[in-house]
């Protein structure tokens, strides 16, 4: 009879807030209460404030235009060794003055750049992260295709998966299909996303080492560990933890030529193969998956985190870092750019914690737990462990 009434009264509440909702969506809808609501002293800042961000949705491409130019003929590079003028900047960016100025201009705006004293350009608070962090310029110069895939959003939500895998970003991420045998077209492609994983990796391995000790670990595992970059840091931060690589047999290479120029081939293996039809390496006692899973979908999702969990011992622990869905202040992160991102790539989805632990537990992980990173926009880090041998 409880459970009855409690139905009852939730069912009675939804009603209630649809309601609600409704006459809201209504009021904001109407011409006569978006007037008023800029008109009057109390409600004018929200009707200002919701009016700048409807906007900031409409120009965002704009902006990212102008961060992309910024980085192609090297602003920041050039405005780090100090304020300049004008005609100077013009001069050095092979741009007529009026251009310079534009793009400037629209910069300062942005808050890359600042306007200096006696006319000169600076600077600013976004611009100076930029200066020598080829992590953020590659992914600045790699989103190029995926404007292009989303000229249209409409036909890419429309086209079936097939007609997806001929985006460029599909084309660009062909490399999963490759084999121990490479073309060369293959090979530039691996060479592309190699580069392109080795300058971003340093961002995202410092949040995962700086929130987990791997100290008391004797060996890790990497599973779809790229050209080792993420295994590099590790090395550094622990010198005794032993280091093995798992990706695909032509990836795989790159990984032994970096552990063998790093003076790593002592410590690091790097083992190819498919993890949808390979059993992984064993003898870790952790492995990690650093931006892998949400590239896939869900049933190749479950095959990968099965084969992990296979792969580790009972007590083993794994590492799963992410950008993750639902993340608290970058809630577009998740579900609109990587959404819309893994869509034109076309596999994967984004994913939520609790989606993902519902998963991790699923494949026979158990005690899953969300470990704090200083940037979650960046990754989230979930931490689980294969259950222990039920003694006799």
């Amino acid at each position: 009879m409880g459970s009855t009434t409690g139905a009852f009264a939730m069912t009675r509440w939804s009603g209630w807030v649809d309601r609600w909702l409704g006459w809201r969506d209504h009021l904001l809808a109407s011409p006569v209460f978006q007037r008023r609501a800029a008109a009057f002293a109390l409600t004018r800042p929200v009707a200002r404030r919701h009016a700048r961000e409807l906007f900031d949705l409409v120009a965002g491409f704009v902006y990212s235009q102008v961060l992309l130019a910024c980085v192609q003929l090297r602003v920041f590079e050039m405005l780090a060794e100090g304020p300049q003028t004008l005609e100077r900047l013009a001069q050095r960016l092979a741009l007529t003055t009026e251009a310079a100025q534009r793009l400037l201009d629209a910069a300062v705006s942005l808050r890359l750049v600042e306007h200096r004293s006696e006319g000169r350009y600076g600077l600013g608070e976004l611009g100076a992260p930029m200066v020598g962090n080829s992590a953020v310029a590659a992914m600045v110069r790699h989103h190029a295709a995926l404007y292009a895939d989303l000229a249209d959003p409409v036909a890419l939500l429309r086209a079936s998966p097939e007609m997806r895998r001929q985006n460029a970003l599909a084309r660009y991420w062909a490399y999963d299909e490759a084999t121990g045998a490479t073309t060369p077209a293959a090979d530039e492609r691996i060479a592309a996303y190699s580069t392109l994983m080795a300058a971003s990796q340093p961002l995202v391995a410092d949040e995962i080492l700086d929130a987990y000790a791997l100290h008391r670990h004797r060996c890790l595992l990497d599973v779809g560990g790229g050209d080792g970059r993420f295994l590099a840091s590790v090395a550094q931060r622990v010198p005794s933890l032993q280091l093995l690589l798992f990706d695909l047999p032509a990836v795989a290479d790159r990984a032994r030529s970096r552990f063998a120029a790093d003076g790593m081939a002592s410590r690091a293996t790097a083992f190819g193969g498919s993890f949808l039809t390979d059993a992984l390496p064993r003898g870790a006692d952790i492995a990690s998956l650093v931006r892998v899973v949400h590239d896939h979908d869900d049933a190749n999702a479950m095959t990968l985190l099965r084969a992990v969990h296979a792969a580790l011992p009972p007590g083993g622990t794994l590492l799963l870092a992410e950008p993750m869905a639902g993340t608290q202040g970058a809630e577009a992160m998740g579900d609109a750019y990587f959404g819309l991102y893994l869509l034109a790539m076309s596999r994967g989805r984004p994913r939520s914690a609790a989606t993902l632990t519902h998963m991790l537990n699923a494949a026979g992980f158990e005690a899953v737990r969300a470990v704090a990173t200083r940037l979650p926009l960046q990754t989230q880090l979930l931490v689980a462990r294969r259950a222990r041998e039920n003694p006799v």
